[in-house]
């Protein structure tokens, strides 16, 4: 989408509001279902996930179906204004499945069936289940497609997860053989078969990866972590066959997610491929909010990052599908959101492109594992508690952003994040076995932009760097040629590009290029690196650049230089006074090299220098301190600004311009002092 182009994603007005809901828990309650009702308009909510889990209460028992409990839930929600978001049920199967069709449980890679239970336990090849799945799917549109409630269909629920029975065992052989031509030599050469005699004279001798077999050769690692994310696509596009045919313009999402300790993206899927197979992308984000480990607005920052790189996967809104409106039951320590932070938390969200806030979950579960997940409604049923209080503050916030809605917001600066080569760095038996942290070191550099309220796009190596006057590449250790092409080519166009250690080392197959470092980043850097010198977690050097000292950690890339010019230097070990921090003009561009781990400060002050020769401005211009985010939304004719403290204490802000606040309706300028963990939605005319 263009810069002020405005794309709603579910075709509604509004914001969305709610989250999962789980009727089919509490069928034998209708007092409770009847409450739900009028909960559902006393917090602000209109939105809500239903059928997540519902398989056997539509399908009790093989061919015996129940849908009019489903018909009433949608039809007591459309009744109070509300929208359904109908669930797939395919992440959970019937008991009666399992028992009847063994097949559709999975294998595991020790190759021992696994029992019926748990959730996400199916095989992703098994005819059956994709049959069963199939027919469920048609039954749903064929009986809701219709209904003026439905506003999307979310399938299954957070796929993950992979099988190593027989039929998936071939399903990975036919797709090796059509990856490499069914050229069984190129197969051996891409995996480098003669280490450890592991050349394949056949293709039925190929086992997926298995701490009881095969699991050090890294060719075989990579593409079978491939394969698991083309089967699960082949599964969810084998799922909306019918909804695709019955129910063409109803938008289809499933829900990503993300670890919740460092929040990196989640790691066992390839969302790049995958994004391209939605209409919107949502996610299920649950931060640690109040951790002892690091400030709130450092994990800020982190979310800020996932969110832009959730929202650049598609260029466009996305939508927040799960989040907590207080604790939730799976952290190592489950604590509450403090008072205030689940609007910030809520805001912050928006700002950085949802659409929505839905939660995990409408109404506590009574029993099971989730009975003490936070929820909208807890197990007092009342309107009068905290928790409730703020979801419906949230949900009053959220009427009056209605101009946000489909608003992206334009970037001048993009950092590359490749699933892939994650894969294959965390794979090498090399570095730092515990310290290689891709997305964490990702995290590092996106710090800067947001502390600065400069927007950054984190992109993949697939998209268009064209549109950036600045691109980021930190420790991307697999690189084809296609994409070192590609850099090249955007360098040679006038772009700015920083690459760091621990890049460029290995092709697509995970074999490391011959000869050093690649040619053509030699050409574009100036450089060749010629060892990278890992350090142990008590080692530490530095680094001097700009006449100040920084402290380095982890890793250290010995250079030799050739066109470059050497902008900063180690200051200790064999390798001190030779180049740490290099530049290079290359044609009209300039190509940047960092080759040490460095602290925070470095990055302020490196970033800084390229920001301020390439004009890079902040989306909007507001005065804060540290700790405070400012993040802008752009609409055709106006900027929302979202100007959010992430501290415990008040911080005073600065606008440049009148611009009128969203929830109050008051004209601000000049300082504004906010709370802790206050959040200020300012709407400012373009041409302030």
């Amino acid at each position: 989408m263009s810069v002020h182009e405005k794309t709603s994603v579910t075709k509604a007005n509004f914001m969305l509001h709610g989250g999962d809901y789980n009727p089919d828990q509490w069928l034998d309650r209708p007092d409770i279902l009847a409450d739900d009702i009028k909960l559902m308009k006393l917090s602000h909510s209109n939105t809500f996930s239903v059928g997540i889990f519902a398989w056997s209460a539509l399908e009790p028992e093989e061919g015996v179906y129940n849908f009019e409990w489903l018909d009433d839930i949608i039809d007591n929600i459309h009744g109070i204004g509300g929208k359904v978001i109908l669930a797939t049920p395919s992440g959970a199967r019937p008991a009666w499945m399992s028992q009847k069709y063994p097949e559709v449980l999975r294998v595991n890679s020790e190759r021992v069936k696994q029992l019926h239970g748990g959730r996400h336990n199916h095989c992703l090849t098994s005819e059956v289940y994709r049959e069963k799945t199939q027919e469920m799917n048609r039954l749903l549109a064929e009986r809701f497609g219709n209904h003026p409630a439905i506003l999307m269909w979310h399938i299954s629920n957070e796929y993950g997860g992979e099988c190593h029975c027989d039929k998936c065992q071939e399903a990975f052989r036919n797709w090796l053989k059509e990856k490499y031509n069914h050229d069984l030599k190129a197969l051996n050469d891409a995996w480098w078969g003669p280490f450890w005699s592991h050349t394949y004279s056949d293709w039925s001798q190929i086992e997926s990866p298995s701490p009881i077999g095969e699991s050090m050769v890294h060719g075989l690692n990579l593409d079978w972590r491939r394969f698991v994310t083309d089967q699960t696509i082949s599964f969810y596009q084998n799922e909306i066959v019918p909804l695709r045919e019955l129910t063409p313009t109803i938008p289809i999402t499933t829900n990503f997610m993300a670890d919740t300790h460092d929040l990196i993206p989640f790691q066992t899927l390839d969302y790049s491929k995958f994004a391209q197979h939605l209409d919107v992308i949502s996610w299920d984000a649950y931060p640690a909010w109040h951790n002892d480990w690091e400030s709130t607005a450092s994990l800020a920052s982190k979310v800020g990052f996932i969110n832009d790189l959730y929202r650049s996967l598609k260029q466009q809104p996305f939508l927040l599908m799960e989040s907590t409106p207080s604790g939730v039951n799976w952290h190592d320590v489950n604590k509450a959101k403090r008072p205030g932070m689940h609007l910030l938390s809520s805001m912050q969200m928006v700002a950085h492109g949802s659409d929505s806030i839905l939660y995990f979950q409408w109404r506590k579960s009574r029993g099971s594992s989730e009975k003490f997940h936070g929820a909208v409604v807890d197990h007092d049923n009342s309107q009068d508690n905290r928790v409730f209080k703020e979801v419906a503050e949230v949900g009053q916030t959220l009427e009056k952003l209605s101009g946000v809605i489909g608003t992206n917001r334009p970037a001048d600066v993009a950092i590359l994040y490749d699933w892939e080569s994650n894969w294959a760095v965390n794979d090498a038996q090399g570095f730092g076995m515990k310290t290689k942290q891709y997305p964490q070191t990702l995290h590092q550099h996106y710090r800067y932009f947001w502390e600065q309220d400069i927007p950054v796009d984190v992109i993949t190596k697939e998209q268009d760097f064209s549109s950036y006057k600045l691109l980021i590449v930190p420790m991307l250790y697999l690189m084809s040629e296609e994409t070192i092409s590609r850099i090249k080519e955007y360098a040679a166009n006038g772009g700015t590009i920083v690459l760091t250690y621990i890049s460029g080392l290995v092709n697509e197959h995970d074999l490391t290029y011959l000869g050093g470092w690649h040619q053509e980043l030699q050409e574009v850097f100036g450089i060749k690196p010629l060892e990278t010198d890992t350090l142990y977690p008590k080692d530490q050097n530095s680094v001097s650049f700009g006449g100040k000292s920084y402290l380095l950690k982890d890793y250290a890339t010995v250079i030799e230089t050739n066109s470059a010019t050497v902008e900063g230097i180690y200051e200790s070990d064999f390798y001190e006074n030779t180049p740490a921090v290099t530049s290079n003009e290359y044609k009209a561009g300039k190509a940047y090299y960092i080759g040490g781990r460095l602290e925070h400060s470095f990055h302020q002050e490196f970033y800084k220098e390229i920001v301020e020769a390439l004009s890079i401005k902040p989306a909007a211009k507001v005065k804060h301190g540290e700790g405070v985010s400012v993040q802008v939304r752009r609409a055709p004719e106006c900027d929302y600004l979202f100007i959010m403290n992430f501290t415990e204490e008040n911080q005073t802000i600065e606008l440049d311009s009148e611009g009128i606040d969203l929830v109050s309706g008051e004209m601000l300028s000049g300082e504004i002092t906010l709370a802790k963990y206050e959040a200020r939605m300012v709407e400012k005319k373009r041409n302030s």
